[in-house]
């Protein structure tokens, strides 16, 4: 299973942590994987976000898949990956942001896709399904990372994840 845990500069008050639980869409056609490209941000990331209140990890595959990709999900697979970030908080009751994303192998049924159904900023991102291989994503996300200008916070997460992913097949 890929772990890792990137932190930045974050204070350690315990009681004073915004705690995030997610999960990712792991999504392979042959040798493509289905992610989630911003026409703006220019990046690819894996479908996926957080659990609402009472959802399981399971619902909340099967919700975000469909409404970032317009995709349903039909067999939810084996976690294969985990990945604890945290950061400064961008809420200043807190005073630090700890989500984990955690990443499992997902198929879902063939055909097109269905529309979207984004949340606001994901609309103002432009995001869309597309399939494409690990390592044109990682170039692409990598290109991102090394301009270092308006980088989506998911980016060097899911780069990262796409490394470990790739070197393991």
């Amino acid at each position: 299973m890929i772990q890792f845990v990137l932190s930045e500069s974050a204070k350690h008050a315990d009681e004073r942590v915004l705690k995030r639980e997610a999960v990712r869409a792991v999504i392979f056609r042959g040798s493509r994987l289905l992610m989630i490209y911003s026409a703006v941000a220019g990046d690819y990331k894996f479908p996926g976000g957080g659990l609402e209140e009472g959802e399981t990890r399971m619902d909340a595959l099967k919700r975000e898949v469909l409404e970032e990709c317009g995709a349903r999900v039909t067999t939810v697979g084996r976690q294969i990956g985990e990945v604890v970030e945290e950061r400064p908080a961008f809420d200043e009751v807190f005073d630090s942001f700890l989500m984990t994303s955690r990443y499992y192998l997902c198929m879902i049924e063939e055909g097109d896709f269905r529309e979207q159904n984004l949340d606001d900023y994901e609309r103002d991102l432009e995001f869309a399904p597309r399939w494409i291989t690990g390592e044109e994503a990682i170039r692409i996300n990598q290109e991102i990372l090394d301009r270092g200008e308006n980088v989506p916070p998911w980016t060097r997460r899911e780069t990262l994840f796409l490394r470990e992913l790739v070197s393991g097949e």
